[in-house]
């Protein structure tokens, strides 16, 4: 950026002559100049009052800004790292990405000059850990009466969080402790510093010998390392006090002191040449960096100008310093603008979920297209990006109670639903046991008629917590189900027409397994169609002969592929038979039995497709999903696999409804 200096004086021969100005008494020392001090600076020593005044000048902010800047620096020089690495909004992060984030920084060189970054990670994630915990536990009271049983709920990911934050935690305790032992020794060694410059004008010593111990001096000044911010000004400008009180009461070799002048003037005029460029330039951030290092160079890395210059070349580079500055707030202004658009978005938001959260609905369906919504709000919450800091809380205290206010009013219909469910399930508990009780009854006259009626009321019953419902739906079923199984063997054991019938069908396998297709699809099509048929012909079996048909549909499983249908033809003529085969039987238990399975394997497909569906939603919505990737298009797959299905079943449930009709 600028020519390395050369710091040492010219030697000059002779002895140092001294000519101390009357304007120096004892060691109460006037100003010699505007440049460098702002206001209250004193020298170190208890007795001495050293006041430097400060410009009267209207770059006052501006100054200060890039002293308090350069002062923080000077505590820590991580700091100066920092810039490398931009702060980003976290709070537009997913919890995922906040951790991954974190877990970048933390194990990174820089993880100490970041620590902004991850303090503002640490606060992102957890406002977003604290609203899913007050979430899951209004869920945990909504469904769960017991006083006694406390709320507990594990989330892998905020484990995964405190130990990446804990190895910051650590890194930082051994930073600071050690920078703090550093400051401590290095604020005592340039107070030193400061006392032996003011110790310099001494007439006693040879010039050679007082050049050479000012130039050591401010040679151990440069090397003196960092020292408290709250110290650095009052430090500096003690520092620099002296220096130019070196150059201008005392009459030096004159010729070594106007080069050192010279010199420092030409680096100077360098610097503001180069702040000259730093006002136009676009990057208003880098901008201010690269001012803080020149003001950084200016004080401490060169040594006074003549004081015809002083005052000037000061006052230049103030004012290009202010210039910076006010661009700088500008972009801050530009920044507090965007905060405040950002506050008006996430209000919207939060007036969106008040009234969701006063709608009311009926359904459990209805239910889970408001719950959607809401959560599609809360995403686009988090993504709307900062508010200003002093309205922060009070938006986030805003939006959960928001939140909080519909997952009461959901609460309440799905407690309501559940009291049904329970007294239903009471109900359905009492069919259970009748059923068990008449299982193994053999008064078919008096107990089929009482098994049938069960089952209607069985029907009639709503839902009933969904914990339970496979449970006391398989003890229903098998109760039933052994009941008339004995029935259907007892109906068997006498029916000479269902002997006759299997016999045929045994007969007919070995026809069957014969058969061999011609490659005319049409005409192999029609001699299956005939072999089912013929099949059909021959009646019931037996109950416990009942094996045969499986026999039979396999030998129609292997034509069926070999006659390349397609899945969806196969299918239903699979069924097809299938149901005939119940119909002829006039078991009638067996084709509600059969309704009831379609119906639920709708439902089941139905919630798989609306969930894959709302997998779709939350990529499209994410900030990296302007082309869709592998995941999306398995997705998408799953999504038309499962409609493909579902159709299947509607077709199926269709005809097994005309058939009760015909």
């Amino acid at each position: 950026m600028l020519e390395e200096k050369n710091d040492n004086l010219q030697e000059a021969d002779g002895k140092l002559e001294i000519e101390i100005s009357d304007s120096i008494q004892d060691d109460t020392i006037e100003a010699s100049g505007s440049e460098p001090a702002p206001e209250n600076s004193v020298s170190n020593t208890e007795n001495e009052a050293e006041q430097v005044p400060a410009p009267e000048t209207d770059h006052q902010d501006a100054l200060d800004a890039i002293t308090n800047s350069n002062a923080e620096e000077s505590e820590d020089e991580t700091l100066k790292e920092r810039h490398d690495i931009p702060m980003q909004d976290y709070n537009t992060f997913s919890m995922d990405a906040l951790v991954d984030e974190l877990k970048n920084l933390v194990n990174s060189d820089k993880a100490i000059s970041v620590k902004d970054h991850i303090e503002e990670i640490k606060k992102a994630f957890l406002l977003q850990y604290s609203h899913l915990i007050d979430e899951k536990r209004e869920e945990f009271n909504a469904a769960n009466q017991d006083p006694n049983e406390e709320f507990e709920y594990h989330f892998p990911l905020k484990l995964k969080f405190d130990e990446y934050y804990n190895v910051f935690r650590e890194k930082r305790n051994i930073h600071f402790k050690h920078l703090q032992t550093n400051l401590k020794s290095n604020l005592e060694t340039r107070l030193a510093i400061v006392e032996e410059l003011k110790e310099l004008i001494n007439p006693q010593e040879n010039i050679k010998d007082t050049l050479k111990h000012f130039n050591d001096l401010r040679e151990r000044w440069k090397n003196a390392g960092s020292i408290p911010k709250d110290k650095y000004n009052h430090v500096w400008n003690n520092y620099h006090f002296h220096v130019e009180n070196f150059y201008d009461y005392l009459h030096l070799d004159r010729e070594a002191r106007d080069l050192d002048f010279k010199y420092n003037l030409d680096q100077k005029q360098k610097i503001i040449a180069r702040v000259e460029a730093l006002v136009e330039e676009t990057d208003i951030s880098k901008s201010f960096r690269e001012l803080q290092d020149l003001h950084r160079i200016w004080k401490e890395d060169i040594g006074p100008v003549s004081k015809e210059h002083r005052d000037v070349i000061w006052n230049k580079f103030s004012e290009l310093t202010k210039k910076i500055h006010d661009k700088r707030e500008v972009l801050f202004e530009s920044q507090r603008a965007n905060e405040l658009q950002n506050l008006e978005v996430k209000k919207e938001i939060i007036s969106k979920i008040e009234v969701l959260a006063t709608e009311k609905v009926n359904s459990h369906s209805q239910w889970l297209v408001q719950i959607q919504k809401v959560e599609e709000l809360r995403n686009e919450f988090f993504a709307a990006g900062k508010v200003p800091s002093e309205v922060n809380e009070e938006t986030w205290a805003s939006f959960k109670t928001a939140v909080r206010n519909f997952n009461a009013f959901k609460n309440s219909f799905y407690k309501d639903i559940k009291k049904d469910q329970n007294d239903n399930l009471n109900k359905k508990m009492a069919l259970v046991a009748k059923a068990k009780e008449l299982q193994e009854s053999t008064d078919f006259g008096t107990t089929t008629p009482i098994m049938k009626q069960i089952q209607e009321e069985w029907k009639q019953i709503g839902h009933v917590p969904k914990k339970y419902s496979d449970k006391i739906w398989k003890e229903f079923k098998d109760a039933c189900n052994h009941y008339f199984d004995k029935l259907k063997e007892h109906k068997s054991e006498e029916n000479v027409d269902e002997v006759t019938a299997f016999d045929n069908k045994k007969a007919y396998l070995d026809i069957l397994r014969a058969f061999q297709l011609t490659g005319e699809h049409k005409t192999d099509l029609d001699a299956i169609k005939a072999h089912i048929e013929t099949w059909k012909g021959y009646g019931k079996v037996p109950f416990a002969r009942r094996h045969i048909e499986g026999k039979f549909n396999k030998i129609l499983d292997a034509l069926f592929e070999k006659l390349s249908l397609s899945k969806k033809e196969t299918e239903m003529m699979r069924f097809s038979n299938r149901i005939d085969s119940l119909s002829d039987s006039n078991d009638t238990r067996k084709l509600d039995n059969e309704k009831i399975f379609l119906m639920r394997k709708i439902e089941e497909v139905q919630n798989e497709i609306f969930q894959l569906e709302n997998n779709i939603q939350f990529f499209a919505n994410t900030k990296n999903a302007k082309k869709e990737n592998s995941i999306v298009l398995e997705v998408r797959k799953n999504i038309a696999i499962h409609k493909e299905s579902l159709e299947v079943w509607k077709d199926k449930l269709k005809q097994l409804r005309n058939l009760g009709q015909e």
